[in-house]
């Protein structure tokens, strides 16, 4: 299977979960999100970001000296900078007023044990549950951005996390999805292990909107 072939698997694995499709993200877009929402949503979301270089040194780990693992490396390295986009996305968390040591909350640490025991279960899984994100990022996080500048204000300081992302995240779909291929990787298990994945980012935006604020 290619790798263009592995894009809709993945793709296919996500129907009835692509994150733009969430009311969260849909109140985002509109410039709907209550004060306090963006705060609350980069002091989880940086948990995720933090834990990606991990996830993707354990799927490198497990990969030999081959173009798959050179495909993963070059996601690795973009990650890690310069500029390393977890500090790139504490420019985000600093426009949002969000504060630097918020625990994780059930959903996130989930979403993150999910990816990480994904990637420790081979290469494979470990890819697949990383392109579920990687496969509609792109458009997520323009749409972000865009969202960011007209409806709450923010400059380019605090969108770059996110424009830089919008730029990126194609190609790093790409890449996931030529190493999958790379390693003749069944369409069975990506799918599994991309449905899981999808699952558990559902989930966390689920947690973002019951966290939404009741009006007075």
């Amino acid at each position: 299977m290619t790798g263009q072939l592995f894009e809709t698997v993945l793709l296919g694995a996500v129907r009835g979960r692509r994150l733009l499709s969430h009311p969260f993200y849909q109140r985002w877009e509109a410039g709907l999100l209550e004060p306090g929402e963006l705060a609350d949503y980069a002091e989880q979301y940086r948990h995720v970001e933090a834990a990606l270089p991990r996830v993707l040194t354990s799927i490198v780990s497990s990969l030999p000296d081959n173009s798959a693992r050179q495909l993963v490396e070059r996601n690795l390295a973009d990650e890690l900078g310069p500029p390393a986009h977890l500090d790139l996305f504490e420019q985000f968390a600093s426009a949002c007023g969000a504060v630097a040591d918020a625990p994780a909350s059930p959903a996130t640490s989930d979403l993150v044990e999910v990816q990480l025991r994904s990637a420790a279960a081979g290469a494979v899984l470990g890819l697949a549950a990383v392109a579920a994100y990687e496969v509609q990022a792109a458009e997520v996080a323009g749409s972000k951005a865009d969202g960011l500048r007209r409806h709450y204000g923010m400059d380019s300081s605090g969108t770059r996390f996110w424009d830089l992302h919008a730029a990126l995240e194609a190609d790093h779909a790409d890449w996931s999805a030529e190493a999958l291929a790379e390693l003749g990787a069944s369409d069975t298990a990506v799918t599994a292990a991309a449905s899981e994945a999808a699952e558990a980012w559902w989930a966390f935006l689920d947690e973002r909107e019951a966290c939404r604020p009741v009006a007075a």
